[in-house]
């Protein structure tokens, strides 16, 4: 097995969803949680890394220290102790709740390098790490890089800005806190099967509109022959599994390039609701990730975001995240 996708090979596998055809039932599946149920029962989502944890983590650390990143993997990175526990995250990211908070590794102590490894090695057990842009980056750093963030084709990860509620290109996203902000800067999850579930129930026609394609925009990240736009899908329903790839801020920029007709009324409405209905504190639940914490996300059946921070004033104390994205489907 490859050791890592290229972005390219990860995106195929991730928007290859079978799909049976609309639906006009809400879907009942353990990723349609509730917000207030989750914010009152961490526990059913958080796991605190034990001392045996870190234990087994520094052994294989110590094991590949004479490794270079690519050259890490599943068989070389061992963690054994942890591997029923891994498990269990990877089921329930790939077919349970769609997302998981791991804490306590130990940044403060190992530095970014030693927690760097510890990350992608973890990433190697929970699926297949990938490329997140067309210029492969593996290991992807989340902080402000003091770029424009009305520019859009700046990423908008690389500013201190809001961003709105969208999925990425693979199965699962991970990010790892290095440093939090000084003020703001929280990770907003909602379910998108209960975005559905809501919208079929009360709003219908706008659910129906989620099965038609909606045009996606590249941001510049494609090849001078190719259309900087493209059409998605955003649901799709096969075996009683409702995925959703939803990219608001892409959904709309998409139909700004010339020669574009406009979204139809419907898409232009749907865009508008959804984006309503996850920001509202009933669909949404908010974390604020403290060092050492990794939280892992399902792009099928999550849409997150996340506030704008103010950001330390003192050299060192920036805000940084370091973040995986995985693939699943044959990951075993």
């Amino acid at each position: 097995m490859a050791e890592f996708r290229t972005f390219r090979e990860q995106a195929l596998h991730y928007f290859m969803r079978d799909h049976d055809g609309a639906i006009s039932q809400v879907v009942d599946h353990p990723a349609a949680w509730d917000a207030q149920a989750m914010r009152s029962a961490p526990e059913s989502w958080q796991y605190g890394l034990s001392d045996d944890d870190i234990a087994e983590f520094e052994a294989a650390l110590d094991a590949t220290s004479n490794l270079s990143m690519d050259h890490i993997s599943r068989e070389n990175f061992a963690l054994p102790g942890l591997a029923e526990r891994i498990a269990s995250w990877r089921s329930t990211l790939r077919e349970g709740r769609g997302f998981v908070l791991v804490t306590g590794l130990p940044v403060e102590r190992w530095g970014e390098e030693a927690s760097s490894r510890a990350y992608w090695g973890l990433g190697h057990h929970l699926g297949v790490p990938g490329g997140q842009n067309p210029q492969g980056e593996l290991l992807g750093h989340v902080r402000d890089y003091g770029e424009e963030a009305g520019d859009p084709n700046v990423r908008r990860y690389r500013t201190a800005g809001d961003i709105a509620f969208h999925c990425d290109a693979a199965d699962v996203v991970g990010l790892l806190c290095l440093q939090p902000a000084k003020k703001g800067g929280e990770s907003r999850i909602a379910s998108s099967i209960s975005i559905f579930n809501h919208l079929q129930r009360e709003e219908p026609e706008l659910a129906q509109r989620l099965f038609a394609p909606i045009l996606l925009d590249r941001r510049g990240e494609h090849k001078s022959d190719e259309a900087p736009v493209f059409p998605i899908q955003p649901a799709c329903f096969n075996g009683g599994v409702l995925r959703t790839f939803w990219h608001s801020d892409y959904y709309r920029s998409a139909y700004q390039h010339d020669g574009i007709p406009p979204l139809d009324e419907a898409g232009v409405a749907l865009l508008d609701r959804y984006e309503a209905l996850a920001m509202d504190p009933e669909f949404h639940l908010d974390m604020e990730l403290r060092v050492g914490d990794m939280q892992f996300i399902s792009n099928h059946f999550t849409v997150h975001s996340r506030t704008a921070y103010e950001d330390w004033a003192e050299d060192g104390k920036a805000r940084h995240l370091l973040r995986l994205w995985l693939s699943l489907e044959g990951s075993e």
